[in-house]
C-alpha cells in the first residue's frame, strides 16, 4: 500500500524543527536496520517523543509504527493521522489484539515503536519496564534497539504547560546497539537488560546535554540526582498513583 500520510507528516515536522531552530543531535542511527522487522524501545519524557524517536529511523529510510493508546486514535484530529500512518492502537481492555497486530507487523518486516515504561516518567529517569516490547521481539525473532531521548520534555511534558514554540532547544536522540532476542533465555531477562541499557543511554544523554538550567526556576527539567527539581522516582510513583485514584 502506498504511504500517503506518513511522508507529508514527516516533511511538516522537519519544517517545524527548522522554523524553531531545534538543535537536534542524532547518534547511532546506523543501528536501525534498513530492512526487516525491529522494535525501537524508547524512554518516555514528553508527549512528543514518538516524533523524535521516529526521527532516529529516518536515516535508514524506515517508517516506525508506534503503539499508542486507543484514545489518541479516537480523537477527531489525531485519529485519522494515526490511522493513516498505520500506527497500532492499544486498548488496555483488549491488549492481546494490539500485541498480535504488533507481532504481525514485525514479521512482515515493519519497525514497531514502543514506550515500555507505558507512561511519561515524571522523574525523567527510566521507570520499570513492561515486558511487551521484548516479548513481541522474541516471538517475531526481531532485534530490540534501545532509544534514549532527552530535551523533549522542555517542549511538552506531564504537569507542565506546553511550550511548543520554544526556539533553539537542544534535542538528543541516541539509538543503541540492536539486542538479538537469541542472546537471552527469555523475555523477562531481556527486559532487565533493556532497562539497564536504556538507563545507561539516558544517563549519557543527560550528562552530555549542551545546556544547563537558566536559573533556580528552570531546574524542573533536570532529574533530582543531577540537581534538578523534578520529583524523585519515589515521589513520581506517588503522583502517578494519585492520578489513578
Amino acid at each position: 500500500m502506498p504511504e500517503l500520510v506518513y511522508p507529508p507528516v514527516i516533511a511538516f515536522a522537519k519544517t517545524m524543527f527548522r522554523v524553531l531552530d531545534l538543535k537536534i543531535s542524532i547518534e547511532g542511527a546506523h543501528h536501525v536496520p534498513r530492512t526487516g522487522g525491529a522494535v525501537l524501545a524508547s524512554n518516555h519524557v514528553s508527549y512528543l517523543d514518538f516524533i523524535f524517536c521516529g526521527l532516529g529511523a529516518n536515516e535508514s529510510r524506515r517508517l516506525v509504527r508506534f503503539m499508542a493508546k486507543q484514545s489518541v486514535f479516537s480523537h477527531k484530529v489525531s485519529g485519522p493521522l494515526m490511522r493513516g500512518m498505520r500506527h497500532i492502537p492499544v486498548d488496555r481492555q483488549a491488549g492481546a489484539d494490539s500485541y498480535a497486530t504488533a507481532v504481525g507487523a514485525l514479521r512482515r518486516g515493519e519497525v514497531v515503536g514502543v514506550f515500555p515504561e507505558a507512561t511519561i516518567s515524571r522523574s525523567f529517569t527510566v521507570k520499570d519496564l513492561k515486558s511487551g516490547a521484548t516479548r513481541m521481539a522474541c516471538e517475531a525473532g526481531a532485534p530490540v534497539l534501545p532509544v534514549a531521548l532527552w530535551g523533549t520534555q522542555r517542549l511538552w511534558t506531564k504537569g507542565r504547560p506546553r511550550t511548543l514554540t520554544r526556539r533553539h532547544t537542544p534535542i538528543t536522540i541516541l539509538v543503541g546497539e540492536p539486542m538479538d532476542p537469541a542472546g537471552w533465555p527469555d523475555a523477562t531477562a531481556m527486559t532487565v537488560a533493556l532497562r539497564e541499557r536504556l538507563t545507561a543511554l539516558v544517563d549519557r544523554a543527560q550528562r552530555a546535554y549542551p545546556e544547563q538550567p537558566g536559573g533556580p526556576d528552570d531546574r524542573w527539567w533536570l532529574p533530582a540526582h543531577l540537581g534538578g527539581t523534578a520529583p524523585t522516582p519515589e515521589e513520581a510513583a506517588g503522583l502517578d498513583r494519585a492520578g489513578h485514584a
